[in-house]
């Protein structure tokens, strides 16, 4: 009974939490498998920020506790924001469940396993289930370990966790805690051991990554502990590319734009989370900035790297937003040229200062405004990809795409690039000439030719997992999920 299966819901902060349980239960000897059908214990790491999501993953558990009333022996499980949100409460609704543990437990859930097994095993009944929701100083510290099957030329890297914005829709800080985070040191010897194991991009992750260490660490020549941190990150050997995610407008000073211009291993690519362009809204959100003060930071970034790519995070629907400020919204979306975003309609969520709101906007009016967004950065993306043909990309090498035909790789901008490649290009900044692009993707051929490097046959095996479930990284999709800040 150690065969455990990790499904993950939710952004990337919740992907590297599960990669680090399923870390920590292999070095306890329990076997990480792909297939849910083939575990004996099953943990679903939840997400909370839209009732969606949370619902999502009920559904997910009551379907599986019909196959845990036919197995008894069967382990089920509830980790992450919605099991920190809900605690206890779960068990109204899933009595079957065996474990119930939040976000600043994640390190003691080896623990839990080996009690459940060792209970069952000796043939002993579990009386309860274990719920553990408390808070624990330096919890974010556990979070450190990796999961690397075969080659992985990405990995995601912990710095920063909890969140002190206080914004009005936002269920973060009740699901995550304060802000806190990890040693400087810590991240940067962690950074080198992925790159001796063959990592060349690392993505830093926080709620606030650009709040990180503010009450830790000192500016010295007014670099902020953010930037002293992606200095040192440059510095690594072997790591060839940056990126960081989320951050918040806020924490954009000159130091962090200038980064952009002087770091060469930071990559083209920012994302900046907006919510609304009105501001009329952005203050009921609790949005310290106005939108001119987003348009004004943008153009600093254009002008620190002209070549820079930006993606967003937009809430449409927010209690009273009306059509006006909807139409903000979608002019400053076109007027920075967004070519990635995560658009949500707005979804109450019970203990955010939203909630109590009225003027709350009806389904119909929010899918509207949602797909007209929908539409504007359909066309935006599909430009920048066209606007691709013809140049030549660096593309990170990172295995074969999902079919099994070609290989896939990202630019710097994070646009994903299919071409014919070879196993051993795996881990390598390669030339790429573009000579097709839809709206989400590019395909190519290896600048010079390609010259003995052919494509996969169909069936062949892949040589890394690309499974979500599997809790390896995913790269940040045109519509996907942010961190919420």
């Amino acid at each position: 009974m150690n065969r455990v299966h990790i499904k993950t819901y939710g952004c990337q902060m919740n992907e590297r939490d599960s990669e680090a349980v399923a870390a920590m239960l292999r070095a306890r000897g329990y076997r990480i498998v792909a297939d849910e059908n083939a575990c004996d214990i099953l943990l679903l790491n939840t997400c909370s920020v839209r009732d969606f999501a949370e619902q999502k993953a009920i559904a997910k558990a009551e379907n599986l506790v019909v196959h845990k009333r036919r197995r008894p022996e069967f382990v089920l499980g509830i980790l992450g924001c919605m099991a920190q949100n809900r605690g206890a409460e779960l068990l109204d609704r899933l009595p079957d469940l065996d474990l119930i543990v939040g976000t600043q437990k994640f390190h003691a859930v080896p623990g839990y396993l080996d009690n459940l097994r060792a209970a069952r095993e000796a043939g002993v009944p579990i009386a309860e289930t274990i719920v553990d929701v408390a808070e624990e100083a330096g919890s974010q510290n556990a979070i450190r370990d990796h999961l690397l099957d075969g080659p992985q030329v990405t990995a995601l890297v912990s710095i920063q966790q909890g969140c002190n914005m206080d914004c009005a829709f936002c269920i973060v800080p009740k699901t995550r805690g304060d802000e806190r985070s990890r040693p400087m040191d810590e991240i940067v010897a962690e950074c080198r051991e992925l790159a001796a194991r063959g990592v060349r991009e690392v993505t830093l992750l926080g709620q606030i990554v650009t709040s990180y260490g503010r009450r830790d660490y000192e500016h010295t020549g007014g670099v902020s502990p953010f930037v002293q941190l992606l200095e040192r990150v440059q510095a690594v050997e072997g790591i060839e590319r940056i990126r960081f995610t989320s951050p918040h407008p806020r924490g954009f000073k000159d130091d962090l734009v200038a980064a952009y211009g002087r770091l060469p291993k930071l990559c083209e690519q920012v994302h900046l989370p907006v919510q609304s362009g009105s501001n009329r809204i952005l203050r009921a959100m609790n949005r310290p900035y106005t939108r001119e003060r987003y348009l004004e930071l943008v153009a600093a970034l254009k002008g620190a790297h002209p070549g820079l790519s930006f993606s967003t995070d937009v809430i449409v629907g927010f209690p009273g937003e009306t059509e006006e400020d909807f139409a903000q919204t979608a002019a400053l979306f076109a007027e920075v040229d967004f070519d990635m975003a995560y658009i949500f309609k707005y979804s109450v969520r019970t203990g955010t200062p939203a909630a109590e709101l009225g003027d709350q906007i009806d389904e119909a009016t929010k899918e509207r405004r949602n797909q007209e967004l929908l539409r504007l950065l359909e066309a935006n993306s599909r430009r920048h990809t066209d606007a691709l043909v013809g140049t030549v990309q660096e593309v990170l090498v990172e295995g074969p795409d999902k079919r099994g035909l070609q290989f896939v790789g990202r630019t710097r901008s994070n646009r994903q690039v299919h071409f014919a490649g070879a196993e051993r290009l795996i881990g390598q900044l390669m030339p790429v000439r573009i000579s097709r692009a839809t709206t989400s993707a590019l395909y190519g051929e290896l600048e010079g030719g390609g010259v003995n490097v052919p494509s996969l046959a169909p069936n062949r095996s892949r040589s890394r997992t690309h499974s979500r479930s599997l809790l390896l990284p995913v790269r940040s999709a045109r519509l996907g999920h942010p961190l919420s800040s």
